[in-house]
């Protein structure tokens, strides 16, 4: 088991992902994670769906499903900072939160003011598999405050998305 386990982590860090912070607040408290596993799921419901996955020691995954909502916002290619920081990566004295600019729509969630793309989300349903967590959510509001490429993150380092064509 080891061993596939080996090979599907190295194969996995080959893809290219988008580079998200998944956030909350609520009775739980202020929380906030960095995920690359985040996909759409449907258009059509009266709320588009989308999911996200977030290991189930993280904090963040118990605040959501006690706050019921969440954002998940869609980070640049300048922001690989706030990246390392909710991935815990560099040691903050004060709260991730602080230094960046937020604000809140629908759900009261913090939204990075100066994200690529930024949906706001109430929580629907909770899946575990394995060691994580499937958050569904329901899109109630989307900000979309910048233009320019996302920050991807592939084969263990930082990039951007470059067209072919």
């Amino acid at each position: 088991m080891d061993e596939i386990r080996d090979q599907f982590i190295k194969a996995m860090s080959a893809a290219g992902t988008t580079v998200y912070v998944v956030t909350t607040d609520g009775t739980a408290g202020q929380h906030g994670v960095t995920v690359s596993a985040m996909s759409s799921v449907s258009a059509d419901m009266d709320d588009p769906t989308l999911l996200v996955c977030i290991h189930h020691l993280s904090s963040a995954a118990d605040a959501i499903m006690e706050n019921k909502a969440f954002a998940v916002n869609m980070l640049r290619s300048d922001q690989s900072h706030i990246s390392d920081v909710f991935a815990g990566r560099l040691s903050e004295a004060e709260s991730k939160f602080s230094h960046l600019n937020w604000h809140k729509l629908k759900t009261g969630v913090p939204i990075l003011s100066d994200a690529l793309v930024s949906f706001d989300c109430n929580l629907y349903q909770v899946e575990r598999v394995g060691t994580h967590y499937i958050f569904i959510g329901g899109v109630v509001s989307i900000h979309h405050p910048s233009e320019g490429d996302a920050l991807v993150y592939s084969k263990r380092s930082y990039g951007r998305f470059q067209g072919i064509a």
